[in-house]
Order: C-alpha cells, then structure tokens, then sequence
C-alpha cells in the first residue's frame, strides 16, 4: 500500500514500516504524537504446525508497545469476518500465555477516531 509516511519520533522497528491499512498509519501517527514507543509487526507467533513441524499457521500482531509490554491487533473488518481473527487470538493467547495482547475492533477505532478527528478509511 503506498502511503505517505511522516518521519516517526518513537517508532523502534529497524526498517521502515509497511501498514497494511489507512487504520494502522493512523494508529502508528497517535502513538507517535504521543511519544508511545512502537514497533509495527515486530514478531510472527507461530500457531500451528503439521507433523513435519512445518508452521501451518501464524500470527502477526499489528504493533509491539515494549514499555507496557503489550501487543495490539487492529482490525476494520465487518463483524461477521473478525470470527477467523478471534480465533488466532485465543490460539495465541493458549499457546503462548504470558503474552499480552489487545484486538481494537472497528468500532473502538472509529471512537478513537473521533476523539482525535483521525483520517481511517480503508
């Protein structure tokens, strides 16, 4: 996706990061003007995998904040296409226990949105 990217203060990945989505830029913009360190797509947790160990399955989260140690995962989805995301989350979060994640449906980013007049179309 070829987005304008703004020079980011507290972003501490090691190349410059591709979003996905309008919603992610936006996102990474709050955390930067409010000087939250980030990291976009730091880690990809492995899921599933078949007999030969091969991974089957994986997941990304959307954004690493090390100072509060959390993981946050976006999505503008229609509700009734986020059942396949719940799903990765709760494997994540059976699978590797002491990671903390959060899932910002789209009706959290839209208040977010308004609360800071933010650009989130997809």
């Amino acid at each position: 996706m070829g987005l304008d990217l703004p020079v980011f203060r507290v972003y501490r990945g090691t190349s410059t990061p591709r979003f996905a989505s309008p919603a992610e830029l936006e996102c990474a913009k709050v955390l930067d003007y409010y000087g939250v360190p980030w990291m976009y797509e730091p880690r990809t947790f492995v899921l599933e995998t078949d007999e030969d160990g091969r991974v089957t399955e994986a997941f990304a989260p959307d954004f690493y904040l090390p100072e509060q140690d959390l993981y946050v995962e976006l999505t503008v989805m229609k509700q009734s296409l986020v059942t396949r995301k719940n799903r990765k989350l709760r494997k994540l979060r059976e699978r590797y226990p002491d990671v903390r994640i959060k899932l910002f449906y789209k009706r959290d980013l839209e208040r977010l949105a308004q609360h800071f007049r933010l650009d989130l179309a997809s």
